[in-house]
């Protein structure tokens, strides 16, 4: 239709050509286009309900994650009036330290069987926009393991393999007391087992000989062009500490994977396309030190991922100032 309006193609300069090609673009994809705007700061947080899954006793578990539109920029909003939940208690055990971009199925609210066709509201306030997030037991929103590996991006949608149905979730746990002390700048270990029973599995590689100036092998996935419009994952089991509640500045050692989806090549991430999960400790212990900034309460969580599902576990620290 654009196209019959303009003369024959061989009569127009190839400014007009690329004219053309440019109207037709922004008539035909103007959400395409507006897609590509990213912010570093200043832009609104979407608290999102991922879907519900059913206990054994028969109580519900609703999920939650959120969308943080900006790359650098993690607020911290404490739990009140500009992160709350409704009806019933405000704390529902939700983030108050927002890391950015999308982060899926972040955490669980538990409600009881008797729940009905109730709605429970997540209020969310950040950069003076306030977003909610409804959450319900509607039959369309029940999620299972082989949802969320397709939505996190370990499976393409609608696919799955005898391997991926068959997957678990790993089981971390973590060794000493739940709720520790701190100081400003002392260096403490944390300590944490995960319990995995293998899948999905790792993508075959060429093994590369053991010397300091070979090149690296990457995979036939790694070197395709994406092939679907959906985010893609890496498999490959990991543990990775994050700041899930409190305000200060907390440094992890060794340096963490990124628990939110950066696609961006080069980024420690298993969103990232040439990204390889670090060595599995082989009495499956992992240790990293962590050293804050400032006093204050914090919640550390580490999240195990074999790539397709993910498991949880946290500690809560009391860090106080240098005496």
């Amino acid at each position: 239709m654009i196209r019959s309006s303009f003369p024959p193609i061989q009569c127009i300069s190839v400014s007009a050509v690329i004219l053309l090609a440019l109207v037709s673009f922004l008539v035909q994809s103007p959400s395409a286009v507006l897609a590509q705007e990213t912010y570093s700061k200043g832009q609104s947080i979407s608290p999102a309900y991922e879907g519900w899954e059913q206990n054994p006793d028969g109580s519900f578990n609703f999920l939650f994650g959120y969308m943080n539109r900006n790359w650098l920029e993690e607020p911290d909003i404490p739990v009140g009036v500009d992160n709350s939940f409704s009806p019933g208690p405000t704390d529902r055990g939700q983030p108050t330290h927002f890391h950015p971009r999308r982060n899926r199925f972040v955490f669980k609210v538990r409600v009881p069987e008797d729940w009905g066709d109730k709605e429970l509201v997540w209020t969310l306030t950040a950069n003076g926009e306030t977003q909610k997030a409804f959450a319900s037991l509607r039959l369309d929103y029940v999620v299972d393991n082989m949802i969320i590996a397709s939505e996190t991006g370990a499976l393409n949608a609608g696919f799955s393999t005898p391997a991926s149905r068959a997957n678990t979730p790993p089981v971390v746990l973590l060794e000493g007391d739940t709720v520790r002390n701190a100081t400003v700048g002392q260096r403490v270990t944390l300590v944490a087992t995960v319990d995995d029973d293998g899948l999905p599995r790792v993508s075959t590689r060429t093994e590369q000989p053991d010397t300091s100036d070979a090149p690296p092998t990457l995979s036939a996935r790694q070197l395709r062009p994406p092939s679907r419009i959906t985010v893609a994952k890496v498999n490959g089991l990991h543990l990775a500490w994050f700041v899930y509640r409190g305000d200060g500045e907390v440094m992890f050692d060794p340096f963490q994977v990124k628990v939110w989806e950066d696609s961006r090549t080069g980024s420690n991430s298993p969103w990232s396309p040439l990204w390889r999960a670090p060595p599995v400790p082989e009495d499956m212990r992992w240790e990293v030190g962590v050293t804050f900034d400032r006093p204050g309460t914090y919640v550390l969580r580490a999240r195990a991922d074999d790539g397709g599902l993910y498991g949880d576990t946290q500690v809560r620290f009391i860090v106080a100032p240098i005496s």
